[in-house]
């Protein structure tokens, strides 16, 4: 019959085991690779009764330009090259930024006075929710989007376009904003 070995030894036994299994791991983790990242250490670790800081939130759309008027209406900005949509309590429901062409409408008021689906841009291509509202020279200037969302390249100098771009949501926006009569106020 073979020597019962007490139970003392077993756990002398494992435990001895688990030393060394710790001690090839910790061997084998020192022969890897260290972060370069600073190591918090106990002593500065925040409080418990820190609260973590607040995600900071975007910056605030630009303002509407004061010397846009009053009323529900559609923002023209020449030189920030951003609509507004403001509606008839005078808070703006959503700007966004613009492409525009070459020809510019001089600032005044208008009203959208037509409207079309969709076409072929004189750059051609294929675009959507065309609000024609002033023209110029000869040129007929209208907001629009690219079908496929795209941004225009810039135009040539010596081409002559009307179209003011932007972005395929923001044409949906203003698609549904603008019907015809809609004023248009444009400014600096």
């Amino acid at each position: 019959m073979p020597a019962r070995i007490p139970s003392w030894a077993w756990v002398g036994g494992l435990t001895a085991g688990a030393v060394a299994a710790v001690v090839v791991l910790a061997v084998q983790a020192d022969r890897g690779p260290h972060p370069t990242a600073p190591v918090a250490h106990p002593r500065s670790a925040p409080s418990v009764s820190a609260r973590p800081s607040a995600t900071p939130k975007p910056p605030a759309p630009p303002a509407v330009p004061a010397d846009s008027g009053t009323g529900r209406r559609i923002v023209y900005a020449l030189a920030q090259k951003r609509v507004w949509l403001v509606d008839e309590s005078d808070k703006p429901t959503r700007t966004f930024p613009v492409w525009p062409g070459t020809v510019s409408p001089d600032p005044d008021s208008y009203a959208i006075s037509q409207r079309v689906p969709a076409t072929t841009g004189s750059d051609g291509v294929q675009i959507e929710h065309i609000m024609y509202f002033a023209g110029k020279s000869g040129v007929f200037i209208a907001f629009s989007n690219a079908v496929d969302g795209s941004s225009p390249p810039p135009a040539a100098s010596d081409t002559r376009t009307g179209g003011i771009r932007m972005g395929k949501d923001d044409g949906t926006a203003l698609w549904t904003f603008g019907a015809k009569g809609t004023r248009v106020v444009v400014v600096e």
